[in-house]
């Protein structure tokens, strides 16, 4: 009796590994896609941080690293950035996961590191920050849109001044300037190449 071609059909996983020890089914993430390219770059251990800094974004990298922890908590992460900024609160959580994080960091700005992305950048220590020729760094106050009553409008006022203060603690310790001498500078937009970020001290 011949059988039915459908009863033959099954699903397979492959037995190649993914990091994080995931497998996947056959035929999934294909040479040229999206998924197939980011399997390439999780076993490189290397995240691209590419366009705004939004909440999807940080989820996005601290589920990268904690399965790059995962699988070699001695093995250094490459981050390379190229990103205008966007979410202030964002950028403060993906520093924070790379400064948590086990595994050595690298970070390497490859276009243009503005506002929240320069918190991502500062993720790594001095010793492993680097840029590419071509790239430009802009240092500038974090904002944030307002909306409400006075009463929530004075409250905002405040978290944002807060935020200020972390951000341009992080950018003086990171570079060895003083606060005053950062404050100084962000209050207007303060672009540096990556020469003038060297002597600056974030590279």
């Amino acid at each position: 009796m011949r059988q039915n071609p459908r009863s033959e059909k099954k699903t397979h996983l492959s037995a190649e590994p993914v990091p994080g020890g995931l497998a996947r089914k056959e035929g999934e993430g294909e040479a040229g896609g999206k998924g197939f390219l980011d399997r390439k770059l999780l076993e490189a251990r290397t995240i691209l941080v590419s366009g705004q800094v939004t909440p999807e974004m940080a989820m996005d990298i601290q589920a990268k690293v904690l399965i790059l922890e995962n699988e070699n908590p001695k093995e250094t992460i490459t981050v390379f950035i190229n990103s205008p900024g966007g979410n202030a609160d964002s950028g403060f959580a993906i520093y924070d996961i790379l400064k948590f994080t086990e595994c050595p960091v690298r970070t390497v700005v490859n276009g243009v590191c503005a506002s929240a992305a320069v918190l991502i950048f500062l993720g790594a220590e001095k010793k492993n920050r680097f840029s590419l020729p071509h790239s430009r760094f802009l240092l500038h106050q974090p904002a944030a849109g307002t909306q409400g009553d006075a009463s929530d409008l004075a409250i905002t006022a405040r978290e944002i001044l807060k935020m200020r203060e972390r951000y341009n603690k992080i950018v003086a310790d990171a570079a060895g300037q003083t606060p005053e001498k950062v404050l100084a500078d962000v209050n207007r937009d303060f672009w540096l190449n990556p020469e003038e970020a060297r002597e600056y001290g974030l590279v």
